[in-house]
């Protein structure tokens, strides 16, 4: 089976984590701030906080910007749920900005008429979480002018990320953002088996983050007196969680980090590939801004429907499967999900989601997938989008 997506590991990787194993520290020892160093000097960002998952890096990047009951934080239905439970954890309330069909990133305009909107019945967001869908950057400057005008602060969901770039920013450098947040799932683009990072310019919020990985604790502060430094080198001061990354992960993410440009390069290498062969009727490619550089974690085309050639992106979907290509879906709208109808979302409230949901299709895109397999998708799906046309 071919997959949609595919961690890469070689024997520095390995090599990498059994030292780590073999060392005084398995939690977090000295290797976590070498990865985060690593991560804050490739994104240009001055801190860097590394945690279990990009989930907990969200969650504690809402507490960190003061996120609470009765709060409202806004993101994109076109995204997995983590980037819309993460304001639910903090018992704030959760809504959408659709997507435009370009780049399938938050819609600019359509986020300024919501604001509005918003600001006559002061029901405005607190937090807006823009995702960079497939690893194409949301236009952040756009939405950091709004940020400006109606007060509200800024994550960038960069899961998909790490390695981009916004103009000549890195995708992370957090000039338009408060914190920028990124996962090392092993299908993103480097792994730590799990784990994710939050990173920020702003030395309040860093030590924040940096407690609430840690259960609320604060360690070595100055003003402690005589008698506490002796009996304790550190304080909770604020209700905290278990998200630390350990040292093995660490290890493994510091070695990948060396490979990123690699990965990088193979990725734009597989994208062109496509590009180039499925730019055909019946098939919308992937676009990119001239504003960004993606990283292309994901490469998501879109099957147009003709009810009488009988193309449906479903039966494209069944015919990759059964030829053993293990193509998918990014992503089902979050609003779609039983748990957010339960909270009152609906069918037709974000359609240009809803319509992207049903046209589009994950290809196979990592850098170890070989040519031969490159070519075996797209034939495949030439084949199927040529025996309809006929």
């Amino acid at each position: 089976m071919i997959s949609y997506s595919k961690q890469y590991i070689d024997k520095k990787d390995i090599e990498s984590v059994v030292k780590a194993l073999k060392s005084n520290y398995l939690t977090t020892g000295p290797l976590v701030p070498k990865f985060e160093k690593k991560i804050s000097n490739k994104v240009n960002s001055k801190f860097a906080v590394a945690v279990n998952s990009a989930t907990s890096a969200l969650h504690i990047s809402c507490l960190a910007l003061g996120l609470k009951k009765g709060d409202l934080i806004w993101t994109s239905p076109n995204s997995f749920v983590a980037s819309a439970n993460c304001g639910l954890y903090c018992g704030a309330k959760v809504d959408f900005i659709d997507i435009n069909l370009k780049d399938y990133n938050i819609d600019i305009d359509l986020l300024k008429k919501k604001l509005a909107n918003a600001k006559l019945v002061r029901q405005l967001p607190k937090i807006v979480i823009p995702v960079h869908y497939a690893g194409q950057s949301c236009d952040m400057k756009e939405i950091r002018k709004l940020s400006k005008k109606y007060k509200f602060k800024i994550i960038e969901d960069a899961s998909h990320a790490l390695g981009g770039k916004y103009f000549n920013d890195p995708v992370g450098s957090c000039k338009y953002s408060d914190i920028a947040v990124f996962s090392f799932h092993p299908v993103k683009i480097i792994t730590t088996t799990e784990g994710g990072a939050a990173v920020t310019n702003n030395a309040g919020i860093y030590a924040k983050l940096k407690a609430l990985r840690s259960h609320g604790i604060f360690r070595n502060e100055e003003n402690y007196s005589e008698k506490e430094k002796i009996r304790s080198s550190f304080k909770q001061k604020l209700l905290g969680f278990n998200y630390r990354m350990t040292d093995v992960q660490a290890a493994l993410g510091i070695s990948q980090m060396n490979k990123l440009n690699n990965f990088l390069s193979k990725r734009i290498k597989i994208k062109k590939i496509y590009d180039k062969f499925l730019n055909i009727e019946n098939i919308i490619i992937p676009r990119t801004n001239s504003f960004s550089k993606s990283t292309f974690h994901l490469y998501a085309i879109q099957i147009i429907p003709n009810k009488i050639k009988g193309i449906f992106r479903d039966n494209l979907l069944k015919e990759l499967k059964k030829k053993k290509i293990n193509a998918t879906i990014h992503y089902i709208p979050i609003h779609y999900h039983p748990y957010y109808k339960k909270i009152g979302f609906k069918k037709n409230q974000f359609k240009n989601s809803e319509k992207f949901y049903e046209q589009a299709i994950s290809l196979p895109i990592y850098p170890a997938l070989k040519i031969r397999d490159i070519k075996y998708v797209i034939k495949i799906i030439k084949d199927y989008i040529k025996k309809k046309n006929v």
